[in-house]
């Protein structure tokens, strides 16, 4: 059984976030059975989500709206079965790129009530220049994310609480390297990510005869429809 886990990298420079991510996905490489993909923003043409809701209402797996290089990434999240993301701290937070990436990825969002989220792993990965630069609280808006998606978030136990988190000292690839304690919580959020995301598509095959939505919390079908029509008439 193949499981696919996607790392993203946020920064609009080549430099610590980069390899983070890519050193996260490494490790979680190293488990039999999963195949990585890394995708890097840097560069990237990403507009930001109008909330039109057209991509809701047509049932599109893609914006409708922008031709722009965000079409191009739709497909490695869908399939995916787990996902890093990997922020610079910018003013305690993500940056505009990563955020820019995570509204845009509504169109998915149909899938999330089905269930087809509930079994998607999530680990997040934050750099800061300073030692103390934000990275809290810019893991909480990453995993926040996950949350919002019905995902299963995972953290590096004791090591990790909130996710992987680097000191760079500004110093770029550099400075993340030299940040030993740091990387290490990287790693275990890549292996982490890997043996959840594992353990639960094979749990999966197992399960047979759970309704997609019950995946998603709810009791079944019908309540799925309460909460959408609700949703709906907000």
């Amino acid at each position: 059984m193949q499981v696919n886990i996607v790392g993203v990298s946020g920064s609009p420079r080549k430099g610590a976030t980069q390899y983070c991510v890519q050193e996260a996905l490494r490790s979680a490489s190293e488990i039999l059975g999963i195949s990585t993909h890394f995708i890097d923003l840097r560069g990237n043409k990403i507009n930001h989500c109008i909330h039109c809701n057209r991509c809701l209402h047509e049932k599109l797996d893609i914006c409708p709206v922008f031709e722009d290089d965000m079409s191009g990434y739709y497909d490695y999240i869908l399939k995916a079965d787990g996902i890093v993301l990997g922020s610079p701290v910018y003013h305690m937070s993500p940056s505009s790129l990563m955020q820019a990436f995570l509204n845009r990825l509504r169109p998915l969002g149909r899938y999330i009530g089905s269930g087809g989220w509930a079994v998607k792993v999530g680990g997040a990965i934050a750099v800061g220049g300073m030692r103390n630069g934000g990275q809290e609280t810019t893991l909480e808006c990453l995993n926040n994310f996950f949350f919002c998606s019905g995902m299963v978030v995972v953290s590096g136990g004791i090591f990790a609480y909130n996710g992987g988190s680097i000191w760079s000292n500004d110093k770029k690839e550099i400075g993340a390297k030299e940040d030993t304690i740091g990387m290490d919580t990287v790693r275990v959020i890549g292996r982490r990510t890997a043996i959840i995301a594992k353990l639960l598509k094979l749990g999966l095959t197992q399960a047979a005869g759970i309704e997609p939505s019950v995946l998603a919390g709810l009791s079944g079908p019908s309540e799925l429809e309460q909460k959408l029509d609700k949703f709906r008439h907000r």
